[in-house]
């Protein structure tokens, strides 16, 4: 009779709290280089703030800040920010991800465009943000319900590849020929009697639906996801974006709300489906003898599992070496000379990026892994193009692996070593030499093949 493992679900202590994080009117939310005007004209759909806090039999805390936020143009906002927020709730670097989704319809939180228009906003809301993160983790920590958290794979069709050769030239647009990773995981929350209490919810799709047209403030398609799964099933989704370097929507950068919201359903709609028929907590349908009839049969049933205790939580650094960039006095001089609205946006861009790197040769990335019995969560900062979570996910097939970029910090894209020396968007724009994204996935196998040794 076939085994089944001990680990497929994680005893644990946890809770989410829910708040609105929608920004002031008036504050600079210019995220596109084409785009004509610099202040929102309204909401489409609030921004939230999604916290789950999660404790472990021994008493070991984890916190995971999940927000409705494009990218950190300056690092040093993104590290003030999780310092305080470290610090205030007394935890270790280790217990802490603050996470993206990725939204291109959202604030500005550098503070270097304190001088653009709508840009006295910016430092005030990070306040806000650093205040409202604080008050949810305390909040959270103080009221966990014991529980269970166990985790199902489904699929969605909303991610498409985005790398398309248009007669030569490289566009970022939906490419009919290539297929996409479409793999949706989803996590399920559970109280001590089986009711759903949450979800986590790992997919990888930029939310590029509303683009330079739009003047609207929102999370994109991450928006109609939440209110849908709320509709249905009355709990809140954390939203944790995968490696979707390369991915995104077929039907995108567009102004139509509508357009958005479908996206967005999709997506819910998925995750519904992927929780349709699933065992009950604390079961696993799982193979249980052989039957002899017209045809030999396999026959399964749900079988009891005993939960695993195991959380644990590592933070470690990859290095990897940068291109050879251009001085920050030769960015700023064509940064000032420059007359192009379009080009001068990306030129800030960049200006922001080399300071961030200073006179350092190697980028030394943090990435940090939590591991709740057999599945395993996987946070770092940059744009990881979809390979990544691939390649990971097929090392470990019997394991479930949650991917998920800009986690504390952002820097730039990785993509594979095989577009180097192609006219893409991803590959000029990112400050990384050929071949980190290789060493990244490299050292993450082999730090879960570490843990799952010594589980």
């Amino acid at each position: 009779m076939a085994t089944v493992s001990p680990n497929s679900v994680t005893s644990l202590k946890f809770q989410i709290i829910e708040a609105d994080i929608t920004p002031p009117k008036g504050i600079y939310s210019r995220n596109w280089g084409a785009a004509k005007f610099d202040v929102a004209s309204g909401v489409h759909k609030p921004l939230f703030l999604s916290c789950l806090v999660t404790q472990s039999d021994d008493g070991t805390l984890g916190a995971i800040i999940a927000a409705d936020l494009g990218w950190w143009k300056n690092n040093d906002d993104e590290r003030n920010l999780r310092t305080a927020i470290i610090k205030a709730c007394g935890l270790k670097e280790e217990q802490l991800l603050f996470c993206l989704s990725h939204t291109h319809a959202g604030p500005s939180i550098c503070s270097n465009d304190k001088d653009q228009n709508g840009g006295e906003h910016i430092i005030p809301y990070l306040e806000f943000l650093k205040k409202t993160a604080i008050e949810s983790i305390n909040k959270a920590k103080g009221n966990l319900v014991d529980g269970f958290l166990s985790w199902e794979h489904g699929c969605c069709d909303l991610a498409t590849k985005r790398d398309l050769n248009f007669g030569g030239e490289y566009l970022i647009g939906y490419d009919p020929s290539a297929n996409a990773d479409q793999t949706l995981l989803v996590g399920r929350l559970s109280n001590t009697d089986g009711e759903l209490k949450a979800i986590i919810c790992n997919y990888a799709c930029h939310p590029t639906t509303f683009a330079h047209e739009n003047t609207l403030i929102s999370p994109d398609y991450v928006g109609a996801m939440r209110e849908l799964i709320a509709e249905k099933l009355n709990v809140p989704t954390v939203f944790l974006q995968g490696a979707s370097g390369d991915l995104a929507p077929q039907k995108q950068y567009v102004k139509e709300p509508e357009v958005v919201d479908a996206n967005g359903r999709k997506l819910g709609y998925a995750i519904l489906a992927t929780l349709e028929n699933t065992s009950p907590v604390g079961k696993k349908w799982t193979f249980d003898h052989a039957l002899q009839s017209g045809a030999p049969l396999a026959i399964y049933a749900e079988k009891e599992i005993v939960p695993s205790q195991v959380f644990r939580q590592i933070k470690f650094e990859v290095s990897i070496p940068y291109k050879q960039l251009d001085s920050i006095e030769k960015i700023e001089q064509e940064f000032n000379a420059c007359e192009d609205r379009v080009m001068k946006d990306r030129l800030w861009r960049k200006l922001n990026t080399r300071k961030s790197i200073g006179n350092q040769t190697h980028a030394v990335l943090p990435v940090w892994i939590w591991q709740f019995g057999d599945a395993f969560v996987v946070a770092q900062a940059n744009e990881v193009y979809a390979i990544g979570q691939e390649l990971i996910r097929a090392h470990f097939k019997d394991r479930s692996i949650a991917f998920i970029n800009i986690a504390n910090g952002y820097l730039g894209y990785l993509p594979p070593q095989d577009l180097y020396g192609k006219d893409i968007y991803a590959v000029w724009q990112t400050p990384f030499e050929k071949g980190g994204l290789e060493l990244l996935i490299a050292e993450i196998i082999a730090k879960i093949e570490q843990l799952t040794t010594t589980s």
